[in-house]
């Protein structure tokens, strides 16, 4: 993003009124190379391809903020294939991960790792440094470090399924493992954070593994965690939660963990949502993803964005999608999401 949609990014996350609302979407490889044109492979593999595909479509949509913005990842390889995950790779999609922690007592055999030389941590902060300044001189930065969460992580290495059983029949063992991924995840956003610069001012965690527990669960094995995340953290950073499973076992919890902007899922309309969180966090979302956004034409994503705006009223929002961009999302219903905000903001301001 340019430094000054970081601007105004940053003051919706802190809940300042704005005149416009501003529009962001999650963009990253399930959705880019394929708008793009370009093969999976080439775009994790070719760093011009890589940098070109972001430079084309910051320049076809200036007014959209893209978060994180200049993304450098594998799809969701980083953080499992620290920990020893495999890692397959595919010509026209996002890589696969397989679990390799087969019984959840085994975690103490875990190899220790090392973000600065582990598989694709490693060839992340060694793209970010190559590349960054290819970025800065285009006239971007680099604001926001990204992970996926405990649970997301944990799930990857243990297989999610288990990991839900593990929860009720061997908590202290899950708890070995969350302590683990926390661990890796704070020292992995340091070592962005390092490679990237000063421009670093925010963080983006995503974990929908959290979206599967009930409120008692998420208590006990997911508040405490995310939580020391963000304590690892300067507080006046901005801290976003991307969950696009069920929030209601969690979203009262958010603000406490320290975050405070929340990309959530179709499955909570923005209308409960506001009512139980919308003073303590800016909201990003939430048109439905795939259904409307994907799928849909340019005059149902217009009136669905239309309802999603009102039912915000005009406050503590960042209109985004409900979730990231997904494959195949097309150019018109894009256009069709900023056409509905420009007129809600042109009517907002005339009222």
């Amino acid at each position: 993003m340019r430094p000054e949609q970081w601007e105004t990014f940053k003051k919706a996350a802190r809940g300042e009124r704005l005149d416009n609302i501003p529009m962001a979407l999650i963009i990253d490889s399930p959705w880019i190379p394929g708008y793009v044109g370009v093969k999976h492979m080439d775009f994790y593999l070719n760093p011009q391809v890589w940098f070109e595909s972001h430079l084309k479509i910051h320049q076809e949509f200036p007014d959209i903020i893209f978060v994180p913005g200049w993304w450098m990842e594998y799809g969701m390889a980083a953080e499992p294939s620290a920990l020893g995950a495999k890692i397959k790779f595919w010509e026209d999609n996002t890589p696969s991960e397989y679990h390799n922690l087969f019984r959840i007592e085994d975690v103490d055999q875990i190899h220790k790792y090392e973000v600065e030389a582990d598989a694709f941590m490693a060839m992340t902060l060694h793209r970010i440094r190559m590349q960054k300044q290819q970025v800065f001189d285009a006239g971007y930065i680099m604001p926001m470090v990204t992970a996926r969460g405990p649970m997301c992580t944990a799930g990857f290495v243990r297989n999610t399924s288990d990991l839900m059983l593990d929860l009720v029949d061997q908590p202290e063992a899950v708890h070995k493992l969350l302590d683990l991924t926390t661990r890796l995840i704070i020292d992995w956003l340091k070592a962005q954070q390092k490679a990237i610069g000063d421009c670093v001012e925010g963080l983006f965690i995503l974990d929908d593994i959290v979206g599967f527990v009930n409120e008692d669960h998420y208590l006990e094995f997911c508040h405490p965690y995310l939580k020391r995340i963000n304590d690892a953290f300067p507080d006046d950073w901005v801290k976003l939660y991307h969950n696009d499973a069920d929030v209601v076992a969690c979203m009262d919890h958010l603000p406490e963990a320290g975050f405070n902007v929340l990309n959530w899922g179709k499955q909570t309309d923005i209308t409960e949502v506001k009512d139980r969180i919308g003073d303590e966090m800016t909201l990003m979302g939430n048109v439905n993803p795939l259904e409307v956004a994907v799928r849909g034409t340019p005059a149902e994503v217009h009136a669905a964005t239309m309802d999603v705006l009102n039912k915000s009223e005009g406050e503590r929002i960042i209109l985004s999608v409900g979730g990231g961009v997904s494959p195949d999302m097309p150019r018109e219903n894009i256009q069709a999401m900023l056409g509905a905000l420009n007129e809600y903001n042109a009517k907002r301001n005339a009222g």
